[in-house]
């Protein structure tokens, strides 16, 4: 199956075997006992990183002070150094915790940093090829062991890409519907009601003229007389 650090397994056979194991542990969901193994690798590095430069250092906390002690102060060894004690911190806890935890956040952290240990190592330390600081954890390739067909890199721009165009589209949808809103209010027109006469004005008019034509009519009448 492969490993993240499958570039370590030429360099150094037994600290591959170590953080290997540290991978199976976590795809299995024992991510205390991936810790606990992280730890290891990262005491193991370190000793091989001191070489000569051990003398009487027992303990892991005793190696990192030499290790800090023997430092020139460079980025890269104060992240190495930073990656190492994250190491033995998160491991020393998991492994004398009284309860077990499914921290899987922490132990996945611990494999990250234990990925850029070894790349340091190999590079600073072996003298492997730079290519090797190009490489990037990848995150899909520890829980299903396939190496994943696209970078993380190439996901995001495709990620970035479908988001633009997506809002792109919704931006023009909208456009559209607002221009279609604007044509329909355009055409619009209130039609304007025909008044007509009502039948009770048209009774009284009629009304009105037949008696005012009576009323003539009797004083015509009244004045022949």
């Amino acid at each position: 199956m492969n490993t993240n650090f499958n570039f370590l397994k030429k360099i150094d056979k037994n600290l591959f075997q170590i953080i290997n194991e540290a991978e199976e542990l976590y795809r299995d969901e024992y991510f205390e006992q991936c810790m606990g193994q992280t730890r290891r690798f990262g005491e193991n590095v370190c000793k091989k990183v001191l070489g000569k430069n051990r003398t009487v250092e027992k303990t892991y906390d005793d190696m990192l002070a030499t290790l800090k002690d023997c430092s020139n102060g460079n980025i890269q060894e104060q992240e190495f150094i930073t990656d190492l004690y994250f190491l033995k911190k998160h491991g020393n806890n998991a492994v004398h915790s009284s309860s077990v935890k499914k921290d899987g956040i922490t132990a996945l952290e611990c494999l990250k940093r234990a990925f850029e240990i070894a790349i340091n190592y190999a590079v600073y330390n072996k003298n492997a090829s730079t290519d090797i600081l190009k490489l990037h954890y990848d995150t899909e390739l520890l829980v299903t062991g396939k190496k994943a067909k696209k970078s993380l890199t190439e996901k995001y721009t495709e990620a970035k890409t479908k988001t633009s165009t997506k809002e792109k589209t919704s931006t023009k949808s909208k456009k559209q519907t607002q221009t279609k809103l604007k044509k329909q209010s355009s055409v619009m027109v209130c039609k304007t009601h025909k008044k007509r006469i009502s039948f009770y004005w048209i009774f009284t008019g009629v009304s009105l003229v037949i008696s005012a034509l009576i009323m003539l009519v009797l004083f015509i009448s009244l004045h022949i007389k």
